[in-house]
């Protein structure tokens, strides 16, 4: 599926056109270049799932946790991850077999370790400088 983020004006109207085709699905895993909209991207969602709290990325935390209206929201940035034995040692299993929604930014730095159903979601920065969303 592939939804388009057209400007930030209207990206919590992709938000909730992403959270209508999540279904039950609960990791997400964002690809994309640096700047291409992923923490932007995710932080509209959090607000459209009812979080109340400020949204930042977890670059430097490597994970912050929200409270939605209905769910704990998880959102993972590995950008920094230097050794996978640093998300073994932090406990990844408890976060993305909790039954919880995690969002997770820089991916590829630990694939090994992503659930086999997580949701892989690509966003690309066009040429126009709209976004497409891909998952």
């Amino acid at each position: 599926m592939e939804i388009k983020i057209s400007d930030l004006d209207h990206i919590r109207e992709t938000a909730r056109e992403f959270i209508d085709n999540m279904g039950n699905r609960k990791v997400f895993a964002f690809y994309g270049k640096m700047g291409a909209g992923k923490t932007t991207f995710i932080k509209a969602v959090c607000e459209e799932l009812g979080v109340e709290d400020v949204i930042t990325s977890p670059t430097f935390a490597i994970i912050n946790e929200y409270s939605g209206k209905d769910d704990t929201i998880y959102h993972f940035d590995f950008y920094r991850i230097k050794k996978l034995e640093e998300v073994y040692d932090m406990g990844y299993e408890d976060y993305f077999y909790s039954g919880a929604l995690c969002f997770i930014e820089w991916p590829e730095l630990i694939e090994e370790v992503l659930p086999e159903d997580a949701v892989k979601v690509q966003i690309i920065e066009k040429e126009d400088g709209t976004r497409a969303v891909l998952f």
